[in-house]
């Protein structure tokens, strides 16, 4: 059998057809999941990008392994220590090993080992082409190593290969060759009206209206769709039209892919799985072209599976993605190598159609642009914010995500009980988690007040200064107001480091 991962980094699945989006803006993967299961309810456990594919390899929450940011010791997985072997329980128990351990060859068209300095991501490949842009290469470079490599190996039996697409990733760098297809095509979801855009002109924060880039409104100029800024509701739309069109384009490649293996008469016997890392904020919470919090938008992905003589439809429980691996171990009738333990719960019985215990919610974590964590359960998201990354959150949020999908009317004040339930889910995961930990890898507590140890999340160290000058500059002074009395440590530390 042959197995195919497409691995579309930064792809909101309420953007994709199958999902009910509006536009035409994934024919291809749409196709797939008519031949196959959608899950509806399927999320990262763990934002961005590295924590994501963390959790995806190793089937653990970031809370055990270790790696909830972008820098620090929380970019690292945890040691195991004195109870390491010849080989790690991760190396053994990797999601590649898997189809290893199977028998199965396995390849993949990816940088993001070199981009993240995470060369356990590796573990469990036979083969690696890794095209040495580090997530700067277009789907189109992606798709010519894909098609090089099926040459050589299309018509063989048991063989896995993973193909990561960043074309819908900021900056958004989709060919201009292409066009604007979606000039013409009203938003589906136009919920940004002149009032709702007059507050996200005046947020304070990296990655909103005024600072794209982050910090400010510059913007790369090999990246003619990525503006610094925008400026009104046109540009709004353009802006969305834009990331868009890079899911288009990304799906386009995989097009050429398929039809590879339609042509070569195997894609009948083609297992597809088509997932993301991340989600992308396109307004909600004030963020643009940003995966930085820890809520709907950013953490729900999509997951995707085709496989031949399994299961078609829509699957709507909840499910993460550390719940691949063990799925994968069932489906392979593999156990764990030396007594380790997936955090995840196998779905292999949804895929057979068979009745199983379903969660009924997922906590979520983000460290790398702030420090949330979170619950999802039935219509809810409660987010809890410790560190806001010089974001102005308040300290709890409440969004009925069924009536209020792109999280506008914050209800923690007036369902306090809700938030009381959203606050216990998160603590009692928490407790849970920890003490699992403390058995494998010698307690070491929550990596997410390690980040708060090491000066915050990555990407808003030693930025603090800087940014409330470009607020003065651009007509928010309160916010520096507000910045300073939120995040007085920061500003002290920073202000420390600069005078050493």
């Amino acid at each position: 059998m042959r197995f195919l991962i497409l691995d579309i980094d930064t792809l909101r699945p309420d953007h994709l057809g199958c999902y009910g989006y509006g536009r035409e803006t994934s024919p291809v993967i749409d196709s797939i999941a008519e031949e196959g299961m959608r899950f509806d309810s399927y999320y990262c456990p763990n934002a961005p990008c590295l924590p994501s594919r963390a959790s995806l390899v190793t089937g653990q929450f970031g809370i055990r392994t270790g790696v909830v940011g972008h820098g620090g010791t929380a970019a690292d997985l945890r040691h195991e220590g004195f109870s390491r072997r010849f080989r790690s329980k991760y190396s053994h128990n990797s999601l590649f090993n898997l189809f290893r351990r199977k028998g199965i060859y396995t390849a993949s068209v990816s940088t993001f080992a070199e981009r993240h300095s995470s060369w356990w991501f590796n573990a469990g490949l036979n083969e690696v082409i890794n095209l040495g842009l580090g997530g700067g290469e277009t789907g189109e470079m992606v798709t010519d190593a894909a098609l090089s490599w099926l040459d050589r190996h299309e018509k063989d039996d048991n063989w896995l290969l993973h193909l990561n697409y960043w074309d819908p990733h900021t900056p958004y760098r989709t060919p201009m060759s292409i066009g604007r297809p979606f000039e013409d095509v009203p938003l589906p979801q136009d919920w940004i009206d002149e009032e709702v855009f007059a507050r996200h002109k005046n947020h304070v924060g990296p990655h909103c209206a005024n600072e794209i880039g982050m910090w400010d409104d510059s913007h790369p100029k090999n990246c003619p769709r990525h503006p610094g800024k925008i400026d009104d509701l046109e540009g709004v739309k353009r802006f969305i039209d834009d990331y868009d069109t890079g899911i288009l384009y990304a799906d386009m490649q995989i097009g050429k892919v398929v039809e590879r293996l339609k042509k070569a008469g195997v894609w009948e016997d083609t297992a597809v799985i088509v997932t993301a890392d991340h989600g992308e904020n396109m307004g909600e919470l004030g963020l643009y072209a940003e995966h930085g919090t820890a809520d709907e938008i950013t953490c729900r992905i999509p997951m995707i599976i085709k496989w031949p003589g399994m299961k078609t439809g829509v699957e709507k429980s909840f499910h993460t993605n550390v719940d691949l691996a063990p799925t994968l171990a069932e489906l392979f009738s593999l156990e764990p190598v030396g007594g380790y333990e997936y955090d995840g719960v196998s779905f292999a019985p949804a895929l057979r159609g068979e009745d199983y215990e379903k969660q009924d919610g997922v906590v979520l974590t983000q460290c790398a642009h702030v420090c949330q964590r979170s619950a999802r359960w039935g219509d809810w998201l409660y987010i809890r914010t410790v560190h806001g990354g010089y974001h102005l959150f308040p300290e709890q949020m409440l969004f009925n995500i069924k009536d209020d999908p792109h999280e506008t009317n914050n209800l923690a004040v007036k369902f306090p009980e809700i938030c009381a339930e959203g606050a216990r889910r998160i603590l009692v995961w928490e407790q849970k988690m920890l003490t699992r930990s403390a058995y494998d890898y010698g307690y070491q507590g929550d990596p997410m007040y390690t980040v708060l140890a090491e000066g915050g999340p990555e990407h808003c160290r030693g930025e603090l200064l800087g940014y409330m000058q470009r607020l003065r500059e651009t007509g928010r002074e309160w916010g520096v107001k507000e910045l300073e009395r939120i995040y007085a440590r920061d500003l002290k530390r920073e202000l420390n480091n600069k005078s050493i």
